[in-house]
């Protein structure tokens, strides 16, 4: 996770210039800033002897003793004592600040155990952990393979091989105490070193491989958070979270350390909340108190008879809490209103056009042109059809619907004289004219029967 400019350059990383502690805490984990490395002191030789070291990139930090005469800055490799042999580290703090993190965890300065850092580094030391480092991976997928065999209930976490291959530590997680005294010995055969089996717990297997948390960024155990605090639920419930245990736990399984961060201001703000207030009597029956909003100083409360919930103030219900106990009952509630904060709605001066169009107007308007254009092909057709059989029709008769109403070309009738229509000249070949639209097709259901002999 570290950024791309953090490579090394003669023990000091030559690209931010951080001197081993860029921000994104990838490069190092479990970093301290030393606030007083730019500062001088009187008196040099009253200085702080150790050095704080760190092993596997953070996850393993130690105070070793500066017993030679030179001087190491932070991010400077160096070889230490180890068991039966060396190791190599990254110094992570120098001068007076390990004074401080060693009284933080209790490591008493003239303690004769402390080890001491043997020298710089050097190139074969470096050669020989990148080989034994490399046989890490394949020890983890063994060691767990042995331990499923022998049927125990604990689980492999990490291994760590010493710089000179001499040492293994097994990290492993179990439930209960397990016997793991043959686990050793073939252990031993099997890898050919010095075994040592250490326990830990969820967190700081988490701790260990790391990860991104809900909040989108890196775990608090692997980068900064060193001590463990218990957690539970009874956090939860003072900060007015529902109690899910999907949301509430982090990768480890156990419940978000997170959780007792803002703890103590939600206690300091409950403070102001009057006590014995979970229920309280009033006309409607009996209020019982739902929960606390520590922001807004309300309280509230929910009636036998409803699922409505009422927000009360602070003072509200301390009076109605002084009226029960003088044995008065109140008539209500009385909550206050809480205004939401959303703007209302206000109409538009336009209507969007767009959106009310509807695909059965569309296609109602299509089929409707396409219906159109089928009859007007119909109608042109029967025109050029009646053309020819013009002649042939000697009645006066229209198309259905018209009756015997003249055409358009012909000269106006006397309204007076009913025997007007037969003194018109009649064409050869038939009686009358026939009307534009051209005769009606034989046999059509829809024309009505002609009478040739109608009565005048």
């Amino acid at each position: 996770m570290g950024c791309s400019n953090c490579g090394t350059a003669g023990g000091k990383p030559s690209g931010c210039k951080s001197n081993g502690g860029c921000s994104t805490g990838g490069c190092n984990r479990l970093n301290v800033h030393d606030w007083l490395s730019n500062l001088p002191f009187s008196d040099p030789e009253s200085g702080c002897r150790i050095v704080e070291i760190s092993f596997n990139q953070g996850s393993r930090k130690d105070f070793y003793r500066n017993s030679t005469m030179q001087i190491f800055e932070k991010g400077d490799i160096v070889s230490v004592e180890g068991v039966s042999g060396f190791d190599v580290g990254t110094v992570t703090i120098t001068g007076e600040v390990v004074r401080l993190q060693m009284k933080k965890k209790g490591v008493e300065e003239n303690n004769p155990d402390i080890k001491k850092i043997l020298r710089r580094a050097t190139d074969k030391d470096l050669e020989v952990m990148r080989q034994n480092k490399a046989r890490e991976k394949e020890a983890m997928v063994r060691s767990r393979a042995i331990a499923r065999q022998l049927k125990l209930d604990m689980k492999m976490s990490e291994v760590e091989i010493q710089a000179d291959g001499r040492k293994a530590t097994f990290f492993y997680i179990a439930d209960d105490r397990v016997d793991f005294r043959e686990l050793i010995k073939i252990f031993a055969s099997e890898f050919r070193l010095k075994v040592e089996m250490r326990q830990i717990g969820a967190r700081q297997e988490a701790a260990k491989v790391g990860g991104i948390g809900s909040c989108g960024r890196e775990l608090c155990c692997s980068t900064w958070l060193s001590d463990f605090k218990s957690v539970n639920t009874t956090a939860a419930r003072y900060q007015n979270l529902s109690i899910n245990q999907s949301k509430l736990s982090g990768q480890c399984g156990r419940l978000k350390c997170c959780l007792n961060y803002e703890l103590d201001t939600y206690l300091d703000a409950l403070q102001n909340f009057p006590d014995n207030t979970e229920t309280l009597q009033v006309a409607k029956g009996t209020a019982i108190l739902i929960k606390k909003d520590i922001f807004k100083n309300l309280m509230w409360y929910v009636l036998p008879d409803s699922n409505k919930q009422f927000p009360l103030t602070i003072e509200r219900v301390r009076k109605i809490k002084q009226l029960n106990v003088q044995g008065t009952i109140p008539e209500g509630l009385e909550p206050v209103e809480i205004n939401t904060g959303k703007p209302k709605e206000e109409e538009s001066g336009f209507v969007d056009l767009v959106g009310q169009i509807s695909l059965k107007t569309l296609e109602k308007a299509d089929r409707k042109k396409r219906f159109g254009s089928q009859n007007n092909n119909r109608s042109n057709q029967q025109n050029r059809g009646g053309g020819e059989k013009r002649e042939g029709r000697g009645d006066n008769r229209g198309p259905a619907g018209r009756g015997n109403m003249p055409p358009r070309d012909a000269p106006p009738r006397d309204s007076n004289s009913e025997g007007n229509r037969d003194n018109k000249p009649k064409k050869e070949g038939g009686e009358g004219r026939t009307p534009p639209g051209g005769p009606p097709p034989p046999g059509d259901p829809k024309r009505p029967p002609q009478n040739r002999n109608r009565r005048r």
